[in-house]
């Protein structure tokens, strides 16, 4: 076939590969690290980081946290303010708990499936109903009512904070400019992130749960509300500011309808993040279906994990449907808003059915006991899967194979470099792909783990996560690129992918376990299969949005189908590509801390030891090396073309 590159014009060779922005980058680092390098040698040699550089926080961060315990009920800031937030917490979580517990199971079900119903259709509504009834059938609807409460106040708080925050930034440059960075930093932090300063000021227990909820999930409402204000239509602006209405009536009657959309985007956005941190906070004292997990997992019953985290699922599924469906639906003319009340007068009626009959609690008998054929199948994997498999060995076996392998040279091999040269590195990488703001942001992260003295469990973390992005984009652009070559593969892997991206963090970790056992391989395991779908997506939509005129030139110039892809798709594909890199590398981040619960060590057992012994010294600083870690990947990892998006949005 004939070549569809551009012809190189001779002209450009004098110059040659020097006046390439890349290579005079890395000269100019190049230069800077050759006067930089011995100097830092001379004064601190070594590979790891030099302790002369290394600042004890654990000290006065016992000292404040022992302060803190101890002032707490007795220092007018806490007696006056946090005390007040905290019981304001208490009593509306307690109240919507009692409300869920005297309506009913059978009120319960027939208000979320009439919700369904009205909102979303007929299929809906019985899919609402058959979540709610095996949640019941499970034996955890006493779970379930203690996670949708915490849920229903995190989700209202989470709702009113982001759209007063977007409120702000969407009517004011100076909010914007000011709130961008931070919701930005904020929306690429692993969860784990969110817990310790909540817990070190308002304790274990619910009130820090919602807390460390509603600020994880506060942000992408935030956002959008804020991108759905700066998007509304100028001429329709334009055209009410010209009949004399003022800034106010403005607002109500015309930029607020406009991000109708955005907004309900939003309470979706929020709701699915509430959920995931809602289960993720059971380590903190949260209750409900997430603490059944963790026990669970604690004690590595897979079966009762299982049992706990099929409703968890259902959850997810369902309200990412309902107000999914909400927002498709906006502005379509459908029923009377007199259905709302039938609908309600129904519910109520059930529920009040239920009350007299006495389906208050639901009954024991109806339980059913998946924990204990669920274990005896693990047991069977462990005695005929986990090792000895004639030619392909066992799932233990590959995790043991993955671990000395991969793991443990790619973490060694990270721990053997001179720190120095680890910063070079990530100020080359951040550099290349952005701009020399970037690498000076990922190199004061990188250098402020090594500053907090945990240099080395930070390599680990950083070990597993390369170790995992790698596994994800391979798979997940082969995969990618399947889909977006075939529609039929693409339809199949639809609904699988949506299912996928629903499910909270912390479901991924009960099928590692039942596979792989525990360990750093399974946590790794976790975060490729928690990653995939997005890296999955963004490279398939990517692919499929290349220019069909640049698609049909290759293909009049007898282009194969291997060459239409190697020099046409992918390299005009390559923004959404570098896209899914830094979602892959952020999302494999936040569910590699996790793994702390299973084994997986470094920062994320550093977390979850402060937690569980009361150390929150220790649980803190692993948190802001968890925090700087996540800033310097995700400005390693994101492209100029993002930022240069993100600006003008």
């Amino acid at each position: 076939m004939a070549t569809i590159t551009a012809p190189t014009s001779e002209k450009a060779a004098p110059p040659g590969i020097l006046t390439h922005p890349a290579t005079r980058k890395l000269l100019a680092l190049a230069a800077l690290a050759a006067v930089l390098v011995p100097l830092a040698v001379t004064q601190w040699g070594g590979a790891t980081w030099p302790s002369a550089l290394t600042v004890d926080v654990s000290e006065p961060l016992g000292r404040a946290s022992d302060w803190i315990i101890d002032n707490r009920d007795s220092h007018p800031l806490f007696l006056y303010f946090f005390g007040h937030v905290s019981n304001i917490v208490v009593v509306a979580v307690r109240a919507v708990y009692l409300a869920l517990l005297a309506v009913g199971w059978a009120g319960v079900t027939a208000i979320g499936a009439l919700v369904a119903w009205r909102v979303a259709g007929v299929k809906l509504a019985a899919g609402t109903a058959a979540a709610f009834l095996a949640c019941g059938l499970l034996g955890m609807w006493v779970p379930t009512m203690q996670t949708l409460a915490l849920m229903v106040v995190a989700v209202l708080a989470s709702v009113g904070v982001g759209a007063l925050l977007g409120l702000a930034a969407g009517l004011s440059d100076r909010m914007d400019r000011v709130l961008r960075p931070v919701l930005d930093t904020m929306q690429v932090l692993p969860a784990f992130a969110y817990l310790l300063p909540v817990v070190l000021v308002f304790g274990i227990g619910v009130p820090a749960a919602v807390l460390a909820t509603v600020v994880y999930a506060a942000p992408p409402m935030a956002r959008l509300t804020s991108l759905g204000l700066r998007g509304a239509d100028r001429e329709v602006l334009e055209a009410v500011e010209s009949l004399g209405t003022t800034a106010r009536q403005r607002l109500l009657t015309a930029r607020i309808p406009l991000a109708r959309k955005e907004l309900l985007l939003g309470v979706n956005q929020t709701i699915m993040m509430a959920l995931s941190m809602a289960v993720i906070a059971s380590v903190i004292g949260a209750g409900g279906l997430g603490d059944r997990v963790y026990q669970a997992l604690a004690s590595v019953d897979v079966g009762a994990a299982l049992a706990a985290g099929i409703p968890i699922v259902l959850l997810a599924v369902v309200l990412d449907r309902v107000t999914g469906a909400a927002g498709e639906r906006l502005g379509e003319s459908g029923k009377s808003p007199v259905t709302w009340l039938y609908a309600l007068v129904v519910a109520a009626a059930v529920a009040l059915a239920g009350r007299l009959a006495g389906f208050l609690d639901w009954p024991d008998g109806w339980d059913l006991n998946i924990a204990e054929p669920v274990n005896r199948a693990v047991d069977w994997m462990t005695a005929h899967l986990y090792s000895g498999v004639p030619v392909v060995g066992g799932t233990a076996d590959w995790a043991a194979h993955f671990t000395s392998w991969i793991l443990n040279p790619l973490r060694d091999g990270l721990q053997w470099l001179p720190w120095w040269s680890v910063l070079l590195i990530v100020a080359a990488l951040a550099w290349l792909i952005g701009t020399w703001r970037t690498a000076l942001t990922a190199v004061l992260a990188m250098a402020a783990i090594g500053v907090l003295g945990v240099w080395d469990p930070s390599l680990d973390t950083l070990s597993q996560v390369l170790a995992a992005v790698a596994v994800t984009l391979v798979v997940g652009f082969a995969t990618g690129i399947a889909a977006a070559r075939g529609d039929r593969f693409e339809r199949l892997l639809r609904p699988v992918l949506d299912v996928f991206q629903t499910m909270p963090q912390f479901v991924y970790l009960i099928p590692v376990v039942a596979l792989f056992g525990v360990g750093r391989a399974p946590a790794v395991a976790a975060a490729v299969v928690y990653a995939l779908p997005a890296v999955v997506r963004i490279t398939a939509q990517g692919l499929r949005q290349v220019d069909p005129a640049a698609m049909e030139s290759a293909r009049s110039l007898g282009a194969t189908s291997g060459q239409q892809l190697r020099q046409v798709q992918l390299p005009l594909a390559r923004p959404a590509l570098l896209l899914a890199v830094n979602q892959g590398v952020v999302l494999v981040l936040a569910v590699v801390i996790i793994g702390g619960l299973v084994g997986g060590g470094a920062l994320g057992y550093q977390v979850v030891f402060g937690l569980a012994q009361g150390d929150l010294a220790t649980g803190l600083v692993a948190g802001a090396a968890i925090v700087c870690l996540g800033l310097m990947l995700d400005r390693v990892t994101q492209p100029t073309e993002r930022r240069t998006t993100k600006k003008g949005a």
